[in-house]
């Protein structure tokens, strides 16, 4: 039986992991604290197996945000990473070179939510060719969705 192996990083590629066996329970939780770490409406994050997480270039670097938990972000870029608490560890979805599979399947902390948070997919969609355009002549920095031997944007190396 071949074992799962999942990838990920921050944005510039100087923290990689690979995790080995099932992940968890994915979710989304609406505390201030997981607001203030992604500085978005919510956080989304996945259960790892703690002992199956391996970190492949440099660690992330923890914030004690409160009495038992750590927050995990990259010390270059400023990515938020993980959410490290007594006897677990959750990543964030959002930094897994593969997402498609990750949906959130429950909240948490919803009546923190912010009240509007439930219909922001009901927003228009900017119907703009020109924009999406120039969003395809930037020339990106950031790490791509896959391990690589060498990141020559960032000088790092695997």
């Amino acid at each position: 039986m071949t074992e799962t192996v999942r990838t990920g990083g921050c944005q510039c590629g100087a923290v990689r992991f690979r995790i080995r066996g099932a992940l968890g329970r994915a979710s989304i939780c609406h505390c201030r604290m997981c607001q203030k770490q992604f500085g978005s409406f919510f956080s989304a994050l996945v259960t790892v197996p703690k002992d199956g997480v391996e970190w492949v270039r440099e660690e992330p670097s923890y914030f004690q945000s409160s009495v038992n938990i750590d927050r995990g972000f990259c010390p270059r870029c400023g990515t938020p990473l993980t959410y490290r608490y007594p006897g677990g560890l959750d990543i964030a979805i959002g930094t897994f070179d593969d997402r498609s599979d990750l949906a959130p399947k429950i909240q948490i902390n919803y009546d923190a939510r912010l009240p509007w948070v439930e219909t922001i997919f009901d927003q228009p969609v900017l119907d703009d060719p020109d924009h999406y355009a120039r969003q395809e002549a930037i020339i990106s920095f950031q790490h791509p969705d896959r391990e690589t031997p060498v990141w020559p944007a960032q000088g790092l190396k695997l």
